[in-house]
């Protein structure tokens, strides 16, 4: 009898104990999904309430955007630098992530204390209550998205939970029928469908009814009163690979801490002037197109424009002159800084003396012979030339504020930037690209260089540290447009070689060769690039 016991229990054990170590995590697994499917069913909701409120106070949008306001300036940069234009979607990625590992954690919590891991989702809502309602545009409204978010949420992990844990009680206590499992099964899957449907509607929901294209498609753009002349012959250098004079709209840079594009309907919109000004102004996008329109040819370039760097582009702009604009309100004395802002709350601070000093800053309208893209700010932007955008480029303009820098920081200098922003001079190589393989012999270097509202007067080019040559500079366009240039190498010998550039203004300011970051005041040093002659 005692041997057959002995013998009995190295037989039974073994297999009881796996067994039972996989109910756990089998269990385990199962409150994390509980956990992702409540999540789930809190955006699903989220998106569903914020098609009607207005999607920018969905929950993952206001968070992203509170972000996007709380990271610190050199985390701005370093995201912009990584990540480029794809920052947005990095940054919405990441919460997304977040989300859903906080989430597996408070279905883990919900298996002991539903009521507790209920709470955790509902904090999620809690948070985006105060990441929509911190918007400087917000509304009461803008609270409900998240607020059902958070209840729809808390609700669901605590009823999944219950079922779980009727489903599969700890060890020790019988198992439950597979009727409970499927239940469970079912129910969870359900909340995830139905939670995919509910936002994947509320999405489309809100673009359907945020469709300004027709709208967009129905302006008719009057001749301007002050065309500009056709670009003169030779503006670009007929060497592949040199970037295009002109800007196409869809390749033209966008820099912004936008997460959806406001889609403002022009018969809608209106542009208040105020603040010290003798008589305040209230104009509507038709009573600018009755406005004698000015073209403009110019340049705009993005503050975090690495040496080097492709946030520049160059397009032809049409639009109300500013300063008429300001003459007509009539500027106090005493006023030095002209706040713009945009339907989303950002405000752009334009120093006053730059707008009156002759240049030709516009309320633009159009870019490329066609109305504004939604992503440039149609239906109304603001460009200054001889500044960054973050000092000139207001888009999706709504208030233009005559007042001072003393009474105002716009958003970036309240962040540490330059009140003043202006472009510093800059030039790159674009040919040949860094690390090219080019055969020994005459080698063809051609590039681009900008000082807008100062202009290009020469560009140098060295090899390898040594003396510096000119270079060919292209028929100049205008003080507000960048300048392409050329450079025959002779004689380049095979090996690794370095190539530089450097720019001198039309002021005989010559490019700085120390290097410094965009932040706070725009990049500067010489631009190079590494290539390998065969």
């Amino acid at each position: 009898m005692g041997g057959v016991s002995t013998e009995g229990t190295p037989d039974t054990e073994p297999a009881t104990e796996p067994r039972g170590r996989r109910t756990h995590v089998l269990r385990l697994a199962a409150a994390a999904a509980t956990g992702l499917a409540a999540a789930a069913a809190a955006v699903g909701a989220g998106e569903l309430v914020a098609a009607l409120t207005g999607p920018d106070a969905s929950p993952v949008l206001a968070v992203g955007s509170a972000a996007i306001d709380l990271t610190p300036t050199p985390l701005k940069e370093y995201a912009v630098r990584t990540f480029g234009t794809n920052d947005k979607p990095v940054l919405l990625g990441g919460i997304h992530l977040t989300m859903a590992a906080l989430a597996a954690v408070a279905g883990l919590v919900a298996l002991r204390r539903p009521a507790l891991g209920a709470g955790v989702v509902g904090a999620f809502g809690a948070l985006g209550v105060w990441a929509a309602l911190s918007r400087p545009t917000a509304t009461a409204a803008d609270a409900l998205p998240s607020l059902a978010a958070g209840l729809v949420g808390a609700a669901v992990l605590h009823l999944l939970a219950r079922r779980l844990r009727a489903a599969s009680p700890r060890s020790g206590a019988p198992a439950a029928p597979g009727p409970a499992r499927r239940t469970l099964l079912a129910a969870t899957g359900g909340t995830v469908a139905a939670a995919a449907l509910a936002g994947v509607g509320g999405r489309r929901l809100a673009d359907s009814r945020q469709d300004i294209g027709a709208a967009r498609g129905a302006v008719r753009l009057p001749p301007p009163a002050r065309p500009s002349a056709a670009l003169p012959r030779g503006v670009r250098p007929g060497v592949a690979g040199l970037a295009p004079f002109t800007t196409a709209n869809g390749d033209f840079y966008r820099v912004d801490t936008a997460l959806t594009l406001p889609r403002i309907d022009p018969r809608r919109w209106s542009l208040r002037v105020h603040g010290l000004v003798d008589r305040p102004l209230l104009l509507s996008f038709d009573d600018l197109l009755r406005q004698p329109l000015e073209e403009l040819d110019a340049t705009l370039v993005c503050v975090s424009n690495e040496v080097g760097g492709t946030y520049a582009s160059t397009t032809r702009w049409l639009g109300v002159p500013i300063a008429g604009l300001l003459r007509r309100a009539g500027v106090r004395p005493g006023a030095d800084q002209l706040l713009g802002r945009s339907k989303d709350g950002m405000t752009i601070g334009t120093p006053m003396d730059a707008l009156l000093d002759g240049r030709r800053g516009l309320l633009a309208l159009a870019m490329d012979g066609e109305p504004l893209p939604v992503a440039h700010g149609f239906p109304c932007r603001t460009v200054v030339p001889g500044l960054y955008g973050y000092t000139s480029a207001t888009k999706w303009l709504v208030d233009l504020e005559v007042t001072t820098f003393a009474a105002h920081d716009p958003y970036w200098v309240r962040r540490g930037w330059d009140r003043t922003g202006t472009v510093r001079t800059a030039s790159r190589i674009d040919v040949p690209a860094p690390f090219a393989r080019v055969p020994a012999g005459d080698v063809t270097v051609a590039g681009t260089a900008w000082a807008t509202h100062r202009g290009i007067a020469a560009v140098e080019v060295r090899t390898d540290g040594g003396p510096w040559a000119e270079a060919r500079l292209a028929t100049d366009a205008g003080p507000d447009l960048w300048r392409q240039w050329t450079y025959e190498w002779r004689g380049a010998r095979p090996g690794t070689r370095r190539i530089e550039v450097r720019a001198t203004d039309t002021a005989g300011a010559v490019q700085t060769e120390a290097r410094t970051a965009p932040f706070p005041s725009g990049a500067t040093g010489w631009h190079s690039t590494v290539v390998t002659v065969t």
